[in-house]
């Protein structure tokens, strides 16, 4: 008889933490070519010479409170090796990701399709400039948000939870935003209007890494619990050593 092999409960957490991860960033590549407007402001605001009446975002935005928080988690409990094999396996997901795009958009549309040809190639087609920015930013994003956690942490030596993900946030999220953007849509956009625009979505990161620093408490609690004090207590002491 073949013997089962179980995944155990780290390896389970593994698992549903990357694929969790996984979902949001293909999402987030997916719908990051529409921008879209948070509120219209009662007053103009002028930056970089540009007079802006609204705070616009890209859609991708609307993921990264779940990366931010997975991010964490893998950096806590799995240490830079499980982070940065998920970062690797994220990029290679994101160029996946642009090839079934484009045998999507290569395959004859049939008559009876309620997306027409122009309408699906129009979203998806100007996905290319942004996919490639993407995977350049995420790379850089991911690798400097990795060494700002992981240097925090041992600067508090594994004190101040909060400090270390949201610190190595901050640190990171501007260069992820500007080089996405600056990629994606320089050309039609000026540099003036991308350095706003990723303004506009650092300080909504900023905010929302602030907002979501108890979901992550929440979630380490919840992931103490289900390990067993024990088992998160070694892979965390693991993680900081490796």
């Amino acid at each position: 008889m073949n013997k089962i092999h179980m995944l155990s409960r780290p390896q389970k957490l593994f698992v549903v933490c990357t694929a969790i991860f996984l979902t949001a960033l293909v999402v987030a590549e997916a719908t990051a070519g529409k921008l879209f407007t948070v509120i219209k402001l009662p007053f103009a605001l002028t930056i970089m010479g540009q007079s802006f009446d609204e705070v616009v975002m890209t859609a991708g935005v609307i993921a990264f409170p779940i990366t931010f928080i997975i991010t964490d988690l893998l950096n806590e409990y799995f240490g830079k090796p499980g982070i940065r094999f998920v970062t690797y396996l994220g990029m290679l997901m994101i160029m996946f990701e642009f090839g079934l795009i484009q045998i999507a958009m290569s395959v004859p549309t049939a008559s009876i399709s309620p997306v027409p040809a122009e309408a699906f190639n129009t979203v998806f087609g100007a996905s290319g400039r942004i996919i490639v920015g993407s995977l350049v930013a995420y790379l850089v994003g991911q690798l400097a948000d990795i060494t700002l956690f992981h240097w925090l942490r041992n600067l508090t030596k594994g004190k101040h939870l909060w400090l270390r993900a949201t610190g190595s946030t901050f640190g990171s999220q501007f260069l992820d935003t500007f080089i996405v953007l600056f990629i994606a849509f320089y050309g039609p956009m000026t540099l003036e209007t991308i350095i706003a625009v990723t303004l506009f979505n650092y300080g909504y990161k900023f905010i929302v890494a602030i907002l979501i620093t108890p979901l992550i408490y929440v979630a380490h609690w919840m992931i103490d619990r289900y390990l067993g004090d024990d088992t998160a207590t070694e892979l965390i002491h693991v993680a900081e050593t490796t």
